[in-house]
């Protein structure tokens, strides 16, 4: 299985989604370089028909695109059963707080601001790629509190009876808050356990996660409890 993941990390298929030509040429021969297999598109309409056509293992994804902008891109891959489990990590060019909550909640799995180190880039993408395949590995123990049950070899996270649809991201959150039910992490804890020390993902971004999965837990949200001044906690009383 190790092989396996090495492999497939090594070769996965990225789709690069730029609109300025030199940097789109730059990224892939980057990517490529590091062992990746790149296509890439210059608009969201074509991103959109590329992954309907040949099913990328990640794409990466610039939010100031003509026409249909990234974000749109982000909500209509996460819309479609299709697409919805694809990695996106977003470009993003002027880095405000704003552009990347709003593409963290579409459930976009990480995002690099321009200007950024192609070797970083890299890095994030091995990063984002390796959760996704630790996600998948069936030796994760089954967390059961109260109605909710989580299966790690399945990322499957269900409420009695229903199965709740997460992004990746929100996924680890889960896992990590009703692992350990009671204990109060802090958001720099919770940004180390899911993102590690390659991403610059700010507070702002945890709390979005943490509605996010408050709305998609419906009642059970109630359990995801706010500690003010110090993070979050899953209270199973």
């Amino acid at each position: 299985m190790k092989a396996r993941q090495r492999e497939s990390q090594s070769k996965a298929h990225i789709l690069v989604v730029e609109d300025e030509q030199d940097l789109r040429e730059l990224i892939c021969y980057n990517l490529e370089r590091d062992g990746f297999v790149t296509s890439s598109v210059e608009s969201g309409e074509q991103a959109l028909k590329a992954t309907m056509k040949q099913t990328p293992d990640l794409v990466v994804l610039d939010l100031m695109l003509p026409g249909i902008d990234g974000l749109e891109v982000c909500r209509t891959l996460r819309a479609d059963s299709e697409s919805d489990r694809i990695p996106i990590v977003m470009l993003t060019a002027k880095g405000e707080e704003s552009d990347i909550v709003a593409g963290l909640e579409l459930g976009a799995d990480d995002y690099v601001t321009k200007p950024f180190s192609p070797r970083v880039l890299s890095a994030r993408l091995k990063a984002v790629l390796r959760r996704g395949e630790d996600i998948e590995e069936p030796d994760g123990e089954t967390i059961v509190v109260g109605s909710l049950t989580i299966l790690p070899d399945r990322h499957e996270v269900r409420v009695g009876d229903q199965a709740i649809e997460l992004t990746a991201t929100e996924f680890d959150l889960m896992t990590l808050l009703a692992g350990r039910p009671g204990r109060v992490f802090t958001r720099a804890q919770i940004i180390q356990a899911i993102h590690g020390d390659l991403a610059a993902v700010t507070d702002r971004s945890v709390d979005v996660q943490v509605v996010s999965l408050r709305r998609k837990l419906g009642l059970l949200g109630e359990k995801l409890q706010t500690v003010r001044g110090v993070g979050y906690r899953f209270n199973d009383d």
